[in-house]
């Protein structure tokens, strides 16, 4: 499998809206999208692109926010959507629930990693366990009534610690319950379409896909 080397940010000013991918630094002043020289898509002519995206155009922008604000690869993605062609529930919002039940998606809303890619390699590094078990991979996903909590080993809990500390006013959302002192998380509820954060019209996805 490849993977990307080049500038995250870019992909923030190609899609036109701040994906977090640089965690902290993505709400203060240093971020890109906050410079309005910066903010534009990147490229030497963006200066003279003119004209309306193609209805194509649209359905891949939509396809191609989603996958780079989760971090997935294409083949991952096409998983994930014919899980949720599968699903009794509208297929847009089945594909959303599971891809924020991701693991490595639930550790960064719980503020125990800076962003969805520092979550991947800290769960790769297995200092996370669900259930008591110790889980490796980032696209495990929570089921309701899940536990979730750092490893015993002090290497694992300092290294959250410290990202806790340093926020520790930061909101969870309703499906998910934390205990800060001693680093335990639950799953209260599978997430809603009203838990996706990033804003996106998922009937352009489901019409690109099944294209």
């Amino acid at each position: 499998m490849g993977r990307y080397i080049g500038p995250v940010c870019r992909k923030c000013r190609r899609e036109g809206i701040k994906l977090m991918l640089k965690g902290a630094r993505c709400e203060s002043a240093k971020c890109p999208m906050e410079k309005q020289n910066r903010s534009l898509p990147p490229g030497q002519s963006r200066a003279f692109r003119r004209g309306q995206a193609s209805e194509y155009g649209k359905r891949l922008r939509e396809t191609q926010k989603v996958k780079r604000y989760y971090g997935l690869w294409d083949a991952q993605f096409r998983k994930y959507f014919s899980h949720a062609q599968h699903a009794s529930e509208n297929t847009g919002q089945a594909l959303l629930g599971l891809l924020e039940r991701r693991l490595d998606n639930v550790i960064c809303k719980l503020g125990w990693a800076a962003s969805r890619k520092s979550a991947r390699i800290a769960i790769a590094h297995k200092h996370f366990m669900v259930n008591g078990k110790l889980v490796n991979k980032p696209g495990y996903l929570v089921s309701q009534l899940d536990k979730i909590e750092v490893h015993k080993r002090e290497a694992s809990r300092k290294l959250v610690r410290a990202l806790v500390d340093a926020d520790p006013n930061r909101p969870v959302q309703p499906w998910l319950k934390v205990d800060t002192a001693n680093l335990v998380a639950g799953v209260v509820s599978l997430p809603t379409r009203d838990d996706v954060q990033i804003p996106v019209e998922e009937q352009l996805i489901v019409e690109f896909c099944s294209r």
